[in-house]
């Protein structure tokens, strides 16, 4: 089947790449714009900081909880289907913040946009991967990636743009994106499915991993507020709790969204762990810094949108070289040099304070931080599919992509609160200032645990040939360079089932 494949260069090639690209860069985009807006949020809505916390955060929620999910709800009933379904979903939730009259309707709303980016996420590469011929599959996949990442650099300048305007536009934007993407989806998208995927949903799971990190969530977010009550207590015992059953069950589940197998390899283990530390400080600078700019330096929004425009544009130009060097050298030292030289950025961002220059000050900090970062996270993502049975990859990868973004979900409900900032703060230029630069010790800490994670636990080499295997189950897998960052939209290689009807 795979002479039927697209070829690249071809109508139905650019098809299939312009759909699978537009469709990624809406909840791409979404990520860089709103944080950019989320000042102007605040201040037309009279939303406190725990409000913005969870502007952010109802989105991630949804997408971590529920991307496991999406993608195995494409593999069943068709990639084509639920990613369109996911864009339909994405873009009524966009219309829903954009009209949004008050701080809790607009969290809502973006709770409901984080289940569209959910369905649809996953199924981007997944199209591409079953759509086109063999040796053009990676060649698709290395456009959609850089296209993706023009969109990430592009997406500061324009949020900032638009918040000038009006906040609301950030959201509304995303509607004739949307229209675009269906109509040529619909037109152009051939159906895939893989016949051989579970015949089971691992329901019980997903419904677990909702209430367990919704529950850590509001309560952790609740007690960075200074909330001590009975209620808050409780979720985090029933956060806790349901995280902990989900362990029992997936270890249960014929058709487990987390196969436990994966664990028992201490080096997959260790890798999720620096993912945990690494996306955390993330998390944490991606919505304070900002904030920082805006309200501390008196940046314009394009300018402080345009703050870690450098970490796109480092990580599109040298990412491939970075998973080269690890391939050359062993992963172990990019995964602890890295960490230590972001840390070392995040420590010179303490200049970043109300006479801040963004030449002399937070560009250099943030080429630091951007460099740290590159080495990191291409030598990541290949050591978690290096570490994981070859036929267990696709879900290797997805476990990284969700722990990735949990660790960031966790973050802004924790550090801000740890750093002192707080509903009264993020106003008051001088008490934010102080709760950053905390915040920044916090994160460059993390950051240096990761590299001491990676120093005492990672392989110095790659495997140079696959572990024997048993009779693999499913279809067979072909790895796939680049899969995106779930804060920057550049990564390192994924592995995909190849699809019958596609290759």
């Amino acid at each position: 089947m795979a002479e039927q494949g697209l070829r690249m260069g071809t109508p139905a090639g650019r098809w299939v790449l312009l759909t699978t690209v537009l469709g990624s860069s809406l909840a791409l985009l979404d990520g860089t714009v709103v944080n950019v807006a989320l000042a102007h949020i605040g201040e037309d809505l009279d939303a406190g900081f725990t409000g913005l916390q969870w502007t952010v955060n109802a989105y991630t929620l949804s997408l971590a909880s529920l991307i496991l999910l999406g993608g195995s709800l494409g593999d069943r009933y068709g990639r084509r289907r639920i990613f369109v379904i996911g864009v339909i979903w994405f873009a009524l939730a966009s219309l829903a913040c954009g009209l949004a009259p008050n701080i809790e309707t607009l969290v809502a709303a973006r709770a409901l946009q984080g289940v569209g980016g959910a369905l649809l996420t996953p199924g981007s590469l997944a199209i591409i991967s079953a759509s086109f011929h063999g040796r053009d599959r990676a060649a698709a996949v290395g456009a959609w990636s850089g296209l993706g990442g023009i969109a990430g650099a592009v997406g500061p300048f324009l949020g900032g743009w638009l918040v000038e305007w009006t906040w609301r536009a950030v959201f509304l934007l995303n509607l004739p994106l949307a229209v675009v993407v269906v109509a040529v989806a619909l037109r152009h998208v051939p159906e895939s499915r893989d016949v051989a995927a579970a015949r089971g949903l691992d329901l019980s799971g997903t419904a677990l991993a909702v209430a367990g990190l919704a529950g850590l969530t509001w309560s952790l977010t609740e007690l960075g507020a200074g909330v001590r009550s009975g209620a808050v207590w409780a979720a985090l015992a029933v956060g806790i709790g349901a995280l902990l059953v989900f362990v029992v069950v997936e270890r249960r589940s014929r058709h487990p969204l987390v196969p436990p197998v994966l664990f028992k390899d201490r080096v997959f283990t260790a890798a999720n762990v620096v993912t945990l530390l690494v996306y955390a400080a993330l998390g944490a600078l991606f919505l304070l810094l900002v904030l920082q700019l805006q309200i501390v330096a008196g940046f314009p929004p394009v300018l402080a949108g345009a703050g870690l425009l450098p970490v796109t544009v480092v990580m599109l130009l040298f990412s491939s070289r970075s998973g080269a060097l690890a391939e050359r050298i062993g992963p172990r030292i990019p995964m602890t040099v890295g960490p230590i030289l972001a840390a070392c950025g995040l420590l010179l961002m303490m200049r970043i304070g109300p006479a801040a220059s963004w030449l002399f000050d937070v560009l250099p900090a943030v080429l630091v931080f951007a460099a740290g970062l590159t080495l990191t996270v291409a030598p990541l993502t290949a050591t978690v599919l290096d570490a994981a049975p070859d036929r267990y990859a696709g879900a290797a990868s997805g476990v990284n992509n969700a722990v990735a973004r949990a660790a960031g979900l966790l973050a802004v409900a924790v550090i801000p609160g740890v750093a002192g900032i707080g509903n009264a703060d993020y106003s008051d230029p001088v008490a934010f200032n102080a709760g950053f630069r905390t915040a920044l010790l916090i994160g460059a800490a993390l950051l240096v645990l990761g590299g001491l994670v990676s120093a005492l636990t990672i392989r110095s080499r790659l495997r140079a040939e696959p572990e024997p295997q048993a009779e693999p189950v499913g279809p067979p897998l072909e790895r796939i360079p680049l899969e995106r960052c779930a804060h920057c939209g550049i990564s390192g290689p994924q592995v995909y089932p190849r699809d019958s009807a596609g290759s």
